[in-house]
């Protein structure tokens, strides 16, 4: 938790107790100072911050007092964990505009390959305090032993037992490149369309991407060359495993009517 004073004056040994959730406020500009107490949380070796329910929101008590001077900011502990389970996610993100290259017709358009880091919020993995919202960072050892950053995200208020899912960025040699290969018209209002994604790593081990399409109208998948589920009425998501160093095209057709 970082603490900034600027109060004009000093607080020494003082009980530190914060309160976590969407406070209504009348005077917003307050609100705004009150949420700025709160939004960052570091990774610290030990945690002494204990918290409770307290009316809709979380109460978040420190173990023992504290000081804090005159224009000082420090940082607290709130909460640690280690061996925490983590799955590393990448995610291509599919839009309507990407099936038409109106720039150079007939080449393919590139997409970006997210990158998240998803863990869940839970005792038995090290956590289970809920969280106030902030923003995360995420730090890893690079081969010499130096820890480097490499990306941070802003959570909402997550209670315990929820999960998250931080981006860190995008990533460099994973690359998605997309096209529409074919437009049929079935009959009056009913088509069929058919989409090609590329996918190539770079990587020297393999890679797993998830790939969410839009589909409009009333849709039924006809083929595809990977294993897809219907993740909403308008939406399919494919799992396309990428070999190190490889590629894999997903290929789908879908009806569609309208």
């Amino acid at each position: 938790m970082t603490l900034g004073n600027g109060s004009g004056t000093s607080f020494r040994n003082t009980k530190l107790q914060l309160v976590a959730g969407d406070l209504n406020r009348v005077r917003q500009v307050f609100a705004r100072s009150m949420d700025m107490a709160a939004k960052n949380m570091a990774a610290v070796p030990e945690s002494s911050m204990a918290q409770e329910s307290f009316s809709d929101y979380h109460l978040y008590t420190l173990g023992h007092k504290t000081t804090i001077n005159n224009n000082e900011t420090k940082q607290v502990s709130m909460l640690t964990g280690t061996a925490i389970p983590v799955r590393k996610r990448y995610v291509v993100e599919g839009q309507a505009f990407y099936y038409h290259n109106q720039s150079h017709p007939g080449a393919p358009i590139k997409d970006v390959v997210q990158v998240y880091y998803q863990f869940k919020n839970e005792a038995k993995g090290g956590l289970g305090m809920p969280m106030p919202a902030g923003t995360v960072r995420v730090y890893q050892e690079d081969s010499k032993g130096g820890v480097q950053f490499v990306g941070e995200d802003r959570i909402d208020h997550t209670p315990k037992d929820e999960t998250l899912n931080i981006k860190i960025g995008n990533a460099f040699d994973v690359v998605c490149e997309r096209k529409q290969i074919d437009f049929e018209k079935i009959a009056a209002g009913t088509y069929e369309v058919e989409y090609e994604v590329t996918l190539r790593n770079h990587k020297a081990v393999p890679a797993s991407v998830e790939v969410n399409e839009p589909i409009g109208g009333t849709w039924r998948m006809l083929r595809s060359s990977f294993e897809w589920t219907k993740t909403a009425a308008w939406a399919a998501q494919f799992t396309v495993p990428v070999p190190a160093d490889g590629t894999s095209v997903l290929k789908y057709r879908v009806r569609v009517t309208y």
